[in-house]
């Protein structure tokens, strides 16, 4: 959507702000020993305290069954949070959460390490993860090309010695949970989709460890890595202006829990 008057822009941050407060909860909620399903528990019981709606229930076909996504380790998006493995120490754990609040959706992900440890690897990328999406936030302006974004993201990636996931992007979001354009995690400057002042956009990128080739399990929605390389993600909300406005600002958020 493109947010047209104070009013938007206020109610649109409100529902960010809550959003994020939900996110932050779950996130320091992760312990060694704990199911995902618990985390998704948590969204739900916290969607129902604060009279929102989770935003990814029931979308697509078939309809997704939970609130979160709860990713471990080689598994990268649209996970169904597992009821049977725990996490153990040193899992790369991928939430990603989103609200409707009066009308407007939000969608944001973060990556944490549980238990207080993150060997080398595992901390590198999700630092650069992080990083990537972080400095492609600058780009998010108008006149801009959501090739601008990707080209950032990959060239981070790239960079540490990562990659990106290619078959999954970035998106506008409003009054739907994806909306136009879509924002690749690759590209080259000053192609694809202009960017219009006032477009609210979900920047993202799943940094893989290794090959960047998926497949969907069995349950018609979690994706993982075929040669199950790990992998980091981090989304962030953002208005395109000049400078962009920042709707998620978890930057300072700890990487380890």
């Amino acid at each position: 959507m493109i947010i047209k008057t104070d009013r938007e822009l206020k109610t649109y941050q409100t529902a960010c702000n809550l959003s994020m407060q939900i996110l932050k909860r779950l996130t320091f909620s992760v312990k060694p020993g704990m199911l995902p399903i618990e985390v998704d528990n948590l969204a739900k019981k916290l969607c129902r305290e604060n009279q929102v709606k989770p935003a990814f229930l029931g979308v697509g076909q078939p309809q997704y069954p939970n609130a979160s996504c709860v990713c471990v380790n080689d598994a990268a998006v649209h996970c169904i949070p597992n009821q049977t493995e725990k996490f153990k120490i040193g899992d790369l754990v991928k939430i990603d959460f989103g609200i409707i609040y009066q009308g407007f959706y939000t969608d944001f992900c973060v990556t944490v390490a549980v238990g207080k440890f993150i060997d080398k690897i595992s901390k590198k990328l999700v630092e650069t993860a992080k990083q990537a999406v972080k400095a492609s936030i600058k780009a998010a302006i108008p006149g801009n090309f959501t090739g601008d974004i990707g080209h950032i993201m990959h060239s981070i990636a790239l960079s540490n010695g990562f990659d990106v996931l290619k078959r999954y992007t970035g998106h506008g979001i409003g009054h739907t949970l994806h909306d136009q354009p879509s924002i690749p995690a690759h590209g080259q400057p000053k192609t694809g989709v202009p960017f219009i002042k006032g477009q609210v956009v979900c920047l993202e990128a799943q940094i893989v460890e290794k090959s960047d080739e998926v497949a969907v399990g069995t349950d018609g929605w979690t994706v993982s890595t075929v040669d199950h390389g790990r992998v980091a993600m981090f989304e962030y909300m953002v208005v395109v202006d000049n400078p962009p406005l920042v709707l998620s600002p978890t930057f300072n958020w700890p990487l380890i829990v």
